[in-house]
Protein backbone atom coordinates (compact mmCIF):
# COMPACT_ATOMS: atom_id res chain seq x y z
CA UNK A 1 0.00 0.00 0.00
CA UNK A 2 3.02 2.50 1.08
CA UNK A 3 4.62 1.65 -2.44
CA UNK A 4 1.54 2.57 -4.56
CA UNK A 5 0.77 5.78 -2.45
CA UNK A 6 4.87 6.66 -2.39
CA UNK A 7 6.16 5.22 -5.16
CA UNK A 8 9.36 7.10 -5.29
CA UNK A 9 10.12 8.42 -2.16
CA UNK A 10 13.37 10.62 -2.76
CA UNK A 11 11.65 12.04 -5.75
CA UNK A 12 8.80 12.87 -3.46
CA UNK A 13 11.22 14.99 -0.99
CA UNK A 14 13.11 15.79 -4.24
CA UNK A 15 9.95 17.64 -5.85
CA UNK A 16 8.58 19.21 -2.51
CA UNK A 17 12.25 20.69 -1.78
CA UNK A 18 12.31 21.69 -5.42
CA UNK A 19 8.82 23.37 -5.24
CA UNK A 20 9.76 25.18 -1.92
CA UNK A 21 12.94 26.38 -3.68
CA UNK A 22 10.96 27.73 -7.15
CA UNK A 23 8.12 29.40 -4.84
CA UNK A 24 11.12 31.22 -2.69
CA UNK A 25 8.94 31.61 0.38
CA UNK A 26 7.51 29.26 2.92
CA UNK A 27 3.88 29.22 3.71
CA UNK A 28 1.83 26.74 4.57
CA UNK A 29 -0.17 26.57 1.18
CA UNK A 30 3.56 26.12 -0.60
CA UNK A 31 4.00 23.97 1.83
CA UNK A 32 1.09 21.94 0.98
CA UNK A 33 0.70 22.33 -2.51
CA UNK A 34 4.80 20.97 -2.88
CA UNK A 35 3.62 18.04 -0.68
CA UNK A 36 0.78 17.39 -3.45
CA UNK A 37 3.37 17.49 -5.94
CA UNK A 38 5.18 15.28 -4.60
CA UNK A 39 2.54 12.71 -3.76
CA UNK A 40 0.24 13.13 -7.40
CA UNK A 41 3.41 13.12 -9.54
CA UNK A 42 5.36 10.02 -8.68
CA UNK A 43 2.22 8.00 -8.65
CA UNK A 44 1.69 9.59 -12.25
CA UNK A 45 5.21 8.67 -13.29
CA UNK A 46 5.24 5.23 -12.03
CA UNK A 47 4.30 3.13 -14.84
CA UNK A 48 7.16 4.15 -16.85
CA UNK A 49 9.66 3.13 -14.00
CA UNK A 50 9.61 0.05 -14.22
CA UNK A 51 13.33 -0.89 -13.32
CA UNK A 52 13.28 2.16 -11.12
CA UNK A 53 17.21 1.79 -10.11
CA UNK A 54 17.89 0.84 -5.86
CA UNK A 55 20.27 2.49 -3.92
CA UNK A 56 22.32 -0.23 -2.59
CA UNK A 57 23.62 2.08 0.70
CA UNK A 58 22.02 5.40 0.94
CA UNK A 59 25.09 6.71 3.16
CA UNK A 60 27.14 6.36 0.26
CA UNK A 61 24.72 9.40 -1.57
CA UNK A 62 25.64 11.74 1.01
CA UNK A 63 29.71 11.08 0.74
CA UNK A 64 29.20 11.21 -3.04
CA UNK A 65 27.44 14.85 -2.70
CA UNK A 66 29.96 16.12 -0.34
CA UNK A 67 32.75 14.68 -2.48
CA UNK A 68 31.20 16.22 -5.92
CA UNK A 69 30.44 19.81 -3.88
CA UNK A 70 34.15 19.87 -3.08
CA UNK A 71 35.05 19.14 -6.12
CA UNK A 72 33.22 21.73 -7.82
CA UNK A 73 34.71 24.58 -5.34
CA UNK A 74 38.39 23.64 -5.74
CA UNK A 75 37.88 23.11 -9.78
CA UNK A 76 36.09 27.24 -10.00
CA UNK A 77 39.45 28.49 -8.47
CA UNK A 78 41.54 26.31 -10.68
CA UNK A 79 39.07 27.74 -13.76
CA UNK A 80 39.32 30.88 -12.34
CA UNK A 81 43.69 30.93 -12.20
CA UNK A 82 43.10 29.66 -15.75
CA UNK A 83 41.04 32.27 -16.76
CA UNK A 84 43.03 34.91 -15.23
CA UNK A 85 46.64 34.05 -15.30
CA UNK A 86 47.05 32.01 -18.38
CA UNK A 87 47.85 32.73 -21.76
CA UNK A 88 46.12 30.98 -23.96
CA UNK A 89 48.93 29.10 -25.63
CA UNK A 90 49.90 27.12 -22.20
CA UNK A 91 46.26 25.72 -21.74
CA UNK A 92 46.39 22.12 -22.76
CA UNK A 93 43.09 20.94 -23.54
CA UNK A 94 42.85 17.52 -24.37
CA UNK A 95 39.79 14.98 -25.37
CA UNK A 96 39.70 11.86 -22.68
CA UNK A 97 37.97 8.41 -23.25
CA UNK A 98 36.67 7.35 -19.97
CA UNK A 99 36.12 3.34 -19.98
CA UNK A 100 32.97 2.54 -17.73
CA UNK A 101 32.73 -0.23 -15.42
CA UNK A 102 29.00 1.11 -14.45
CA UNK A 103 25.84 -0.52 -15.75
CA UNK A 104 22.79 1.49 -14.85
CA UNK A 105 21.76 4.07 -17.03
CA UNK A 106 20.92 6.51 -13.94
CA UNK A 107 24.32 5.61 -12.40
CA UNK A 108 26.19 6.63 -15.90
CA UNK A 109 23.50 9.78 -16.14
CA UNK A 110 24.52 10.99 -12.59
CA UNK A 111 28.32 10.25 -13.80
CA UNK A 112 28.22 12.74 -16.96
CA UNK A 113 26.09 15.16 -15.03
CA UNK A 114 28.88 15.24 -12.79
CA UNK A 115 31.18 15.56 -14.96
CA UNK A 116 29.82 18.28 -16.57
CA UNK A 117 28.86 20.38 -13.17
CA UNK A 118 32.41 20.30 -12.73
CA UNK A 119 34.31 23.40 -13.83
CA UNK A 120 36.99 22.98 -16.54
CA UNK A 121 35.43 19.35 -17.82
CA UNK A 122 32.20 18.66 -19.57
CA UNK A 123 30.97 14.89 -20.92
CA UNK A 124 30.57 15.38 -24.74
CA UNK A 125 29.39 11.99 -25.74
CA UNK A 126 28.89 8.12 -24.61
CA UNK A 127 29.49 5.27 -26.70
CA UNK A 128 25.99 3.51 -28.11
CA UNK A 129 26.98 0.09 -26.20
CA UNK A 130 27.72 2.32 -22.64
CA UNK A 131 31.31 1.02 -22.48
CA UNK A 132 33.11 4.75 -22.21
CA UNK A 133 32.21 8.47 -22.29
CA UNK A 134 34.40 11.13 -23.92
CA UNK A 135 35.32 14.06 -21.67
CA UNK A 136 37.02 17.14 -22.51
CA UNK A 137 39.02 18.56 -20.33
CA UNK A 138 39.81 22.33 -20.34
CA UNK A 139 43.96 21.68 -18.94
CA UNK A 140 45.86 19.09 -17.81
CA UNK A 141 49.42 17.88 -18.47
CA UNK A 142 48.28 14.20 -18.15
CA UNK A 143 44.86 13.36 -19.72
CA UNK A 144 45.31 9.49 -17.91
CA UNK A 145 45.61 11.03 -14.30
CA UNK A 146 42.15 12.64 -15.05
CA UNK A 147 40.87 9.78 -16.37
CA UNK A 148 42.07 7.50 -13.65
CA UNK A 149 40.55 10.67 -11.10
CA UNK A 150 37.14 10.87 -12.56
CA UNK A 151 37.13 6.50 -11.98
CA UNK A 152 38.39 6.40 -8.28
CA UNK A 153 36.36 9.85 -6.83
CA UNK A 154 33.34 9.38 -9.17
CA UNK A 155 32.84 5.99 -10.55
CA UNK A 156 33.64 4.00 -8.27
CA UNK A 157 31.53 5.98 -5.25
CA UNK A 158 28.56 5.26 -7.77
CA UNK A 159 28.81 1.84 -8.42
CA UNK A 160 28.66 1.60 -4.35
CA UNK A 161 25.72 3.34 -4.57
CA UNK A 162 23.75 1.59 -7.53
CA UNK A 163 24.98 -1.77 -7.55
Amino acid sequence: MMMRLIPHPLLSIALVLVWLGLVNTFTLGNLILGVVFGLVIPMLTAPYWPDRPRIGKPLRVIEYVLVVFWDIVVANVQVAWIILFRRNANIRSHWIVVPLELQSAEAITVLAGTITMTPGTVSATLAADGGCILVHCLDTDDPDAVRDEIKSRYERRLKEIFQ
